[in-house]
């Protein structure tokens, strides 16, 4: 029952990395996710017409979280939300970062485009949500 499953989600993944045009570029495995990249949720984001408005929860020096409302061509409508602390390491903190509004907007941005596309629920995360989820260095050689 479980390889079905598996062979189910491959052909849903094959279907929208064809219908968004992607490429293998805009993907990365990071231990047990598979991660896409910032350019391919652009690529998303604008062949689906994702239309997303902010609302700022909440920001201070060091924290922030923002809230999306998005909306697709289909009329589909979703409310997510993201958020930065900075630390100075990822133990007391989520980014490293001093601009940590612009993090929580780019993670919130990030879950709004796969959750409208359908990609969060094949287990595919944007690399903007969580510092871990970043591209190894190593990788690009």
């Amino acid at each position: 029952m479980q390889t079905k499953h598996l062979n189910m989600n491959r052909e849903r993944l094959k279907e929208l990395y064809e219908k968004y045009e992607l490429e293998k570029d805009h993907f990365f495995k990071h231990q047990h996710y598979t991660i896409i990249t910032r350019q391919g949720i652009d690529k998303i984001q604008a062949v689906e017409r994702i239309n997303i408005n902010y609302d700022v929860v909440k920001c201070e020096p060091n924290f922030a979280a923002v809230k999306a409302t998005a909306s697709n061509s289909n009329g589909l409508t979703i409310q997510t939300f993201g958020s930065a602390i900075k630390g100075a390491d990822f133990k007391s903190g989520n980014t490293n970062t001093w601009y940590v509004l612009e993090m929580a907007e780019k993670r919130c941005m990030s879950r709004a485009v796969l959750k409208l596309t359908g990609f969060y629920e094949l287990g595919i995360f944007g690399e903007d949500e969580a510092e871990d989820f970043k591209k190894s260095k190593t990788l690009n050689k």
